[in-house]
């Protein structure tokens, strides 16, 4: 599962380095999972370009979330 589009059911609002949305729950491929913590954020920026990816997990598994030009994808599932 890669550079998969998302639906977001649900944002965690925050607001520090520029982010003031997270999803909460997400549905991929008609299955739901709802995050119980964020992990790692990192951010890429080719010139003026910047590429948020997030590290979050649901539990059970750790899903890297990318944030482009306003537009979520995920990257890839793993287990925890």
């Amino acid at each position: 599962m890669t550079n998969q589009d998302i639906e977001i059911n649900a944002y965690q609002f925050i607001n520090r380095r520029g982010v003031k949305g997270i999803p909460r729950i997400i549905t991929v491929q008609n299955q739901r999972y709802r995050f119980i913590d964020l992990g790692l954020q990192y951010l890429i920026q080719k010139g003026q370009h910047l590429i948020r990816l997030f590290d979050m997990t649901d539990g059970q598994q750790i899903f890297r979330l990318r944030l482009e030009d306003n537009q979520w994808t995920l990257v890839n599932i793993k287990t925890a």
